[in-house]
């Protein structure tokens, strides 16, 4: 913080906790808005942790297509989140990058941060997945979120409708069988992702290669 800053100081524990979870299919700006996040709360004084779960970088971080990025806590499946954050303490928020490949387990610890403990909890990532589907911790998190946001950073299908949803691309052709969780980007083959409307991904027309 400095006397020119917009930002004004708040102090720790002043409110309640709050668990909101932000959502949208791939390159809306998910974890460009998790950083900025941790960013304005870290100039306002207040402590964080940042968290997430196979960033398309392959390291323990927070990165975002436009070249932003912070270090971050791997999280494995057998991470008790209540146990982090009190090795931690004084916490008083946790930015929750790609939550949609947590455990439902530890969703629920995510709320139990919120309640018990009064941290904030900001939640980002995919509602579902290359089938249309539902992830497990997503659909907890609509469950249980005091604030559901989708973003609002327009992405496009081929055709030029609005973007909803992520299809798996393999060889060149979209699939709809296989591992709910394969890690991969929107690059070249084996396996790539491509953001469709919903009448595209029901058809399965990719449209031109670019």
């Amino acid at each position: 913080m400095t006397e020119l800053s917009a930002l004004s100081a708040v102090p720790s524990g002043s409110r309640d906790g709050v668990l909101r979870f932000y959502f949208g299919p791939m390159d809306c700006g998910k974890s460009t808005l998790a950083l900025q996040m941790n960013y304005n709360h870290g100039r306002q004084g207040r402590r964080g942790l940042v968290l997430t779960k196979h960033d398309r970088s392959g390291t323990p971080q927070v990165t975002s297509r436009i070249g932003l990025g912070s270090e971050a806590v791997e999280v494995v499946d057998d991470l008790d989140l209540v146990a982090l954050v009190r090795a931690h303490e004084p916490i008083d928020y946790v930015i929750c990058d790609e939550a949609c490949f947590y455990t439902v387990a530890q969703i629920e610890q995510l709320a139990d941060l919120t309640d018990g403990y009064g941290v904030d909890v900001y939640a980002f990532g995919l509602a579902s997945d290359f089938r249309s589907r539902m992830f497990p911790a997503a659909q907890r998190l609509f469950e249980l979120a005091d604030e559901i946001s989708r973003l609002q950073v327009e992405v496009l299908c081929w055709c030029g409708r609005p973007g909803r949803l992520n299809a798996r691309v393999v060889g060149g052709r979209m699939v709809r069988t296989g591992e709910q969780v394969v890690i991969g980007d929107t690059g070249a083959d084996p396996i790539r992702y491509q953001v469709l409307c919903r009448r595209h991904h029901r058809s399965g027309e990719l449209g031109l290669p670019v």
